[in-house]
C-alpha cells in the first residue's frame, strides 16, 4: 500500500508564495507519474502538476508559469512551489502517485487559503 503525506499548506495573501511537500513510500520503478491535484469546496479534484517517470513535466493552464513541481527520487519526496498565489488557488491540495497499472494513491490533503 502506497502512503503519501503532505505538508506545507497554510494561509497567504494574494501574490504570496507557499511551498508544499510530500513524502511517499512508493517503489520508484512502479511509478508512472507523481504529482499534485487540488479540490476547491464543491468542485472536483483536478491535477495541477505532474512529473512522469521520464521526468517530463506537465502543468494545468491555470497554474502554468506560477507553480513549479520538483522531486527527489532518493528521498522519495515531491514539492510544489506556488508563487503569485491568487484566491482562485484556494483549495485542498493532494499529493498523487499513479502506478503503471493505473492505480492512484492520494495523500490526506493540505489546505491552502489565499485571501484577497
Amino acid at each position: 500500500q502506497v502512503q503519501l503525506v503532505e505538508s506545507g499548506g497554510g494561509w497567504v495573501q494574494t501574490g504570496g508564495s507557499l511551498r508544499l511537500s510530500c513524502v511517499h513510500n512508493a517503489t520508484q520503478f512502479a511509478i508512472r507519474y507523481i504529482g499534485w491535484a487540488r479540490a476547491a469546496p464543491g468542485k472536483s479534484r483536478d491535477l495541477v502538476a505532474i512529473i512522469s517517470n521520464k521526468d517530463d513535466i506537465w502543468y494545468s493552464d491555470p497554474v502554468k508559469g506560477r507553480f513549479t513541481i520538483s522531486k527527489n527520487n532518493a528521498e522519495k519526496s515531491l514539492s510544489l512551489q506556488m508563487d503569485d498565489l491568487q484566491p482562485a488557488d484556494s483549495a485542498t491540495y493532494y499529493c498523487n502517485v499513479r502506478l503503471w497499472d493505473l492505480t492512484d494513491f492520494w495523500g490526506q490533503g493540505t489546505q491552502v487559503t489565499v485571501s484577497s
